[in-house]
């Protein structure tokens, strides 16, 4: 049996063209990895992403993968691990979507749900099911710590998130001595696209930071990974603040 630890050899990215599933991607390329598949939607982004990465060496390929169709996700991942065993998957995909328009356009809001927590818990137990067969491997999902407690500006997505993290949680109590280890990460405001033009928070945090608590999350063999550190003492505050005075917050 591998080192599920280890720096990984192969990496699986579920969300090819997520900052931070391309700077993590990056930063186990400079140590070891040396076989990437970058999954998602065909787009000229994706082609990009596999291209900026081969250039530092390792065999990059794209693979068409869509969160939205779970139905597909046993076909298309199957065919990856077939190629040969994955050391690490990494969950990278997920939308924050716009929770001032989505509160009165519930399809939209669905989409949310959808893409980060139904496609994900499809997609994790494919990719579970794969590495446990492979007798090693670690599946890394991105959760958020706005999944520890739904405010007003963000509840939609939060919910989704805080559906994913207690999901992950278990899906890692399950494969407790198989040889799989499920690492949750729970960043704050990541600076990103996908936050571009929102206010930056406290604890702001950028992708490369998120990638290297990955990568020292791995060689601890953590459980649950909160970036920045601090975080984890901010967020555990605010989970048992009492109700009335969460409201006030400028949440």
């Amino acid at each position: 049996m591998k080192d599920a630890f280890g720096p990984p050899q192969s990496l699986l990215v579920l969300g090819g063209t997520s900052e931070i599933g391309l700077a993590t991607a990056r930063r186990l390329i400079a140590r070891r990895t040396r076989t990437v598949r970058l999954a998602g939607r065909h787009a000229p982004s994706l082609e990009d992403a596999a291209a900026a990465l081969r250039a530092l060496g390792p065999d990059v390929r794209t693979v068409a993968f869509d969160a939205l169709d779970p139905h597909s996700h046993e076909e298309v991942l199957g065919k990856v691990f077939a190629e040969g065993d994955i050391d690490m998957v990494l969950l990278a995909f997920g939308v924050l979507g716009y929770q001032a328009n989505d509160e009165s356009d519930p399809p939209a809001a669905v989409r949310v749900a959808q893409t980060n927590y139904t496609g994900a818990l499809s997609a994790s137990l494919v990719c579970a099911a794969a590495l446990q067969q492979q007798g090693h491997g670690s599946l890394v999902v991105l959760s958020s710590a706005a999944g520890e407690r739904a405010r007003r500006a963000n509840f939609i997505y939060g919910s989704s998130k805080a559906g994913l993290d207690a999901f992950a949680q278990g899906l890692g109590d399950a494969m407790h001595g198989t040889g799989v280890h499920v690492m949750v990460v729970r960043p704050g405001f990541v600076r990103t696209k996908m936050t571009a033009g929102l206010p930056a928070a406290p604890l702001t945090t950028t992708p490369e930071a998120v990638a290297a608590a990955i990568e020292l999350g791995l060689r601890r063999r953590s459980e649950t990974v909160w970036v920045p550190g601090a975080m984890r003492v901010v967020m555990s505050g605010l989970r048992h603040l009492p109700r009335p005075l969460f409201r006030r917050l400028p949440l």
